[in-house]
C-alpha cells in the first residue's frame, strides 16, 4: 500500500498539536478554525517562527459545522476562519467577520476568476479572500478505465462502471455534478428540478460500490478497490501522482464544480492585527506554495506567483497550465436558500440510506 499524501483529520490535528507543543514558548497565540490543509505544520511553522506566535488549530468539515462551533464559543475564542468562498456572505450575515484591509492583500496577483469579489465583498468591504481552489469532478485510474468515457458527466449514472465507482460524501458538489450532467447550471438548482436530480442521484447510488468521506474515497481509488471516484479532482490525485501515476482526473464536457477556500478574520478576534497578518502570510507566495502541497490535500493556490516556487512535477500534477480552460468551464458550488438547502439535505439523507 502506498504512503498516502492525504492525512486523516485526526492525524493532521495530532501533527498540529505536536507542532503547537513545540512552540509553547511563543509569546502570543492565535486560534484558527480551518480545513485540514491549513493545519499542516509545514504551512504554519514559517508564520509562527517569524511572528513568535503559537497557532492553535481546530479542523472542521462543512460550513454548517463551523458556524455551530462558533455559536457555541465565546466572543474572542477564534481569530481566523478558513471558510468556503461562497459562504463568506453567510458568515457576514451572521455578524462574525471583520473587514479585511485590501491594501495589504495581493489582489492583483490572484487568478482573476477565483477572487469571487461578488460573494466576498459586501457593502463595499472585503470580508474574505480566496487562498486555495480546485474542482469536484471525476477522478479515475486510466489503466483500468477508458479516459474517453470520463469526458461525459452522464457516465456517473450509466452501467459502464457499475460496482467500480466510489462517491464522495458531500451533497453540494455531488448534486451540482448531477445537475451539470442534466444540463442544469448549479446556480439554477431549485425545488422544481430537484426531483430530476434526485432520480439521477439514485441511479448513481445503485451503481456505486461505496459512498465515503475524503480518506476512504481516496483509499478506495488508490488501492484499486474502485476505478472511478465521483466528486474527486486534483485534491484527490495530485498528491499521489508521483507514486501512482495512473491516477488521473478530468473535467467533463459539461464542466466541473468549482470550490474555493477563503481566509477571514473574526469580528471578535482577541488579536486582530496578528490575525490579519496570518491572512497576509496565507496569500504570500511562500504560504501559498506550502498550502497548495499540504500533507492533507493538494490543490491550486490562488496566488499565481506561487508557481515560481513550485517544481514542474507539482505544477503538472495540479494542471497549472490548464487552469484558464478549467476555470472557464466550471461553475460555483450550489448556494441554496435555507429552504432549498434543507430539501437537498433530505434528498441526500435518502440517498445515503438507499
Amino acid at each position: 500500500m502506498p504512503k498516502f499524501a492525504l492525512l486523516t483529520s485526526c492525524a493532521a490535528l495530532t501533527l498540529a498539536l505536536t507542532m503547537a507543543t513545540n512552540s509553547a514558548k511563543a509569546t502570543e497565540e492565535l486560534n484558527a478554525l480551518v480545513w485540514c490543509d491549513h493545519a499542516d505544520p509545514e504551512f504554519l511553522r514559517p508564520f509562527e517562527e517569524a511572528n513568535d506566535v503559537k497557532v492553535n488549530v481546530k479542523e472542521y468539515e462543512g460550513t454548517g459545522v463551523a458556524l455551530a462551533l462558533i455559536e457555541q464559543s465565546q466572543p474572542g475564542d477564534w481569530d481566523v476562519f478558513a471558510i468556503d468562498g461562497i459562504d463568506v456572505r453567510r458568515a457576514v450575515e451572521a455578524d462574525i467577520l471583520a473587514p479585511l484591509d485590501e491594501t495589504k492583500l495581493p489582489l492583483d496577483d490572484l487568478f482573476e476568476e477565483v477572487k469571487l469579489l461578488d460573494q466576498q465583498r459586501i457593502d463595499g468591504k472585503l470580508y474574505g479572500i480566496t487562498d486555495k481552489f480546485g474542482y469536484n469532478t471525476i477522478s479515475f485510474n486510466r489503466e483500468t478505465v477508458d479516459p474517453a468515457d470520463m469526458e461525459d458527466m452522464a457516465v456517473i449514472w450509466s452501467d459502464s462502471y457499475a460496482d467500480r465507482m466510489a462517491i464522495y460524501d458531500y451533497y453540494l458538489p455531488i448534486m451540482g455534478m448531477v445537475a451539470l450532467g442534466l444540463g442544469i447550471d448549479t446556480a439554477d438548482i431549485s425545488e422544481d428540478n430537484l426531483p430530476q436530480i434526485r432520480d439521477k442521484l439514485f441511479e448513481m447510488k445503485d451503481r456505486a460500490k461505496q459512498v465515503g468521506e475524503v480518506v476512504s474515497s481516496q483509499t478506495a481509488l488508490a488501492t484499486g478497490e474502485v476505478d472511478v471516484l465521483v466528486g474527486g479532482g486534483e485534491w484527490i490525485t495530485a498528491g499521489l501522482a508521483a507514486e501512482i501515476p495512473a491516477l488521473d482526473w478530468i473535467i467533463p464536457k459539461q464542466g466541473g464544480v468549482f470550490w474555493s477556500i477563503s481566509m477571514a478574520v473574526m469580528k471578535d478576534s482577541a488579536n486582530p492585527e496578528l490575525a490579519h497578518k496570518f491572512v497576509e502570510y496565507t496569500l504570500s507566495p511562500e504560504g501559498q506554495k506550502a498550502l497548495a502541497t499540504s500533507s492533507c490535500f493538494w490543490a491550486m493556490p490562488a496566488n499565481m506567483k506561487a508557481g515560481e516556487l513550485m517544481n514542474e512535477q507539482e505544477k503538472r500534477a495540479l494542471r497549472w497550465d490548464d487552469q484558464p480552460d478549467y476555470l472557464a468551464r466550471s461553475q460555483l458550488y450550489p448556494a441554496p436558500s435555507a429552504e432549498l438547502d434543507a430539501a437537498m439535505q433530505d434528498v441526500w439523507t435518502e440517498f445515503l440510506q438507499r
